[in-house]
């Protein structure tokens, strides 16, 4: 069966995720980390995407960012992989693939859903068990996103700026945020909608870009369509 195009429209922010190959390890040391995140600034601003937030794990990497134009993601994702994938080999004397295969990506409408996606890119190392507070992990956006100085990185989306009038109130009501309870449920939607790389937000969005591109962009049913037992008996029909 091929693939599904990807939902890529110019404005509509995108939660991205892409792992190493085999869940192996894509960064060793500081360095690492380091070379990434210049290049993901340099290109971003070259292809014209604006990063919301960011997460660097151990062995797979989160985005969210809105591109001012389609195609400019993929863009972006293949020069930021080819060029860091050729900094590893050199680097470690190693050959071979690095990423496991192609980036996932999931459109987020609402600016309700893009704070949740937020959220969750930044409470990574928390779930993880890596620290005890997302703001003691340094390879994440959520520092620039509760504490000055700004990340020169991040540009906040609209969501985030509503947040408050100012840079300190925003800080604040960012930092409650994400240190509130989080349902276990949206968790595993977001994880869903990302895995199967379906829009994530309000049904009415969802029906709207499947109008404009003319197929499903949404979760569908899994199994077998359900039978009635009692009309498939009075047909003379089993289920079996």
């Amino acid at each position: 069966m091929s693939r599904q195009p990807r939902i890529d429209l110019p404005g509509i922010p995108q939660h991205i995720v892409q792992r190493g190959n085999d869940r192996q390890p894509c960064f060793f040391t500081d360095v690492d980390y380091i070379r990434y995140l210049q290049d993901l600034r340099d290109i971003a601003r070259r292809e014209h995407c604006s990063i919301h937030a960011y997460v660097l794990m151990t062995n797979h990497v989160h985005l969210l960012l809105t591109p001012m134009a389609s195609g400019h993601v993929a863009r972006l994702m293949q020069s930021l992989g080819r060029g860091y994938v050729r900094h590893v080999n050199d680097r470690y004397r190693r050959t071979g693939t690095l990423w496991e295969g192609r980036y996932k990506s999931c459109p987020v409408m609402d600016d309700d859903y893009l704070l949740r996606c937020q959220r969750y890119i930044e409470l990574n190392p928390l779930r993880a068990r890596m620290v005890d507070d997302p703001a003691r992990y340094r390879w994440s956006s959520h520092r620039g996103n509760t504490t000055p100085p700004a990340d020169p990185l991040i540009t906040p989306h609209r969501a985030w700026l509503d947040l408050g009038a100012d840079m300190p109130t925003r800080h604040r009501a960012w930092r409650a945020l994400v240190r509130d309870t989080v349902d276990p449920g949206e968790t595993d939607d977001i994880r869903l909608h990302l895995q199967r790389q379906h829009l994530y937000g309000p049904d009415r969005f969802r029906k709207a870009i499947e109008a404009q591109l003319g197929r499903a962009v949404g979760p569908r049913k899994i199994g077998r369509p359900w039978r009635d037992p009692v009309a498939l008996a009075e047909k003379g029909e089993s289920l079996l």
